[in-house]
């Protein structure tokens, strides 16, 4: 009878414990394996871009707003270095293909702040560059792949509007010299353009609305 209580006990002691351990299993297998967007964001971008995309530093892109499918496409282009950058370069390289594509839907997800031209307004040189091209140098216009309000089209072409002058001249200017070889068609474009006539169409753009 000591035997079969003895047994009896060990049994009920084993059942007991069963519940516990799997419920430390479930715990641990529930635990998330990669960071939130938004925490990526806090600890990765924000301190360049604002952690609503909006950046305070014109020459950091607006990232608010943007096309996800852009935003990944330059995120991968960062990391694999098709497109050259020190900075981001390494922090792209830090990032899984899933935080890629969370950081991008994110921003994507967010609004950008518009601001205005500082003279480049309705007649300007920048409206008709961005509007109609440069004849004398065959340079097509923005507008027929940005579209005419900059919205840009998904997955093919980014928006524009709302972008900092600052940033777009330097982009106009990498895609000019080489330094920026992952959009073969703007460094053809860019090619054809002066830098006044870069910074008249870029702060068109940084208006547009």
């Amino acid at each position: 009878m000591l035997k079969s209580f003895k047994a009896g006990l060990f049994l009920l002691l084993v059942m007991g414990f069963q519940p516990v351990f799997a419920e430390e299993t479930a715990a641990t297998e529930a635990a998330p394996a990669v960071n939130s967007p938004d925490k990526v964001v806090q600890n990765v971008c924000a301190a360049c871009h604002g952690a609503d995309g909006n950046s305070v530093i014109t020459t950091n892109p607006k990232l608010a707003g943007q096309h996800p499918e852009y935003l990944l496409k330059q995120l991968t282009n960062f990391k694999d270095g098709s497109r050259a950058n020190a900075v981001m370069s390494g922090m792209a390289g830090a990032l899984s293909q899933e935080d890629m594509e969370g950081i991008s839907k994110y921003f994507s997800n967010q609004s950008i702040k518009l601001a205005k031209s500082k003279e480049n307004g309705k007649g300007s040189l920048g409206e008709k560059i961005y509007r109609g091209g440069i004849a004398a140098t065959k340079t097509p216009a923005c507008a027929a792949c940005h579209g005419v309000t900059g919205a840009g089209l998904p997955k093919q072409f980014p928006r524009l509007a709302g972008q900092h002058t600052d940033y777009t001249v330097q982009q106009l200017r990498t895609f000019r010299t080489g330094e920026r070889a992952n959009a073969p068609m703007m460094a053809t474009i860019a090619a054809k353009m002066s830098d006044a006539e870069m910074q008249a169409v870029a702060d068109y753009i940084q208006g547009l609305r």
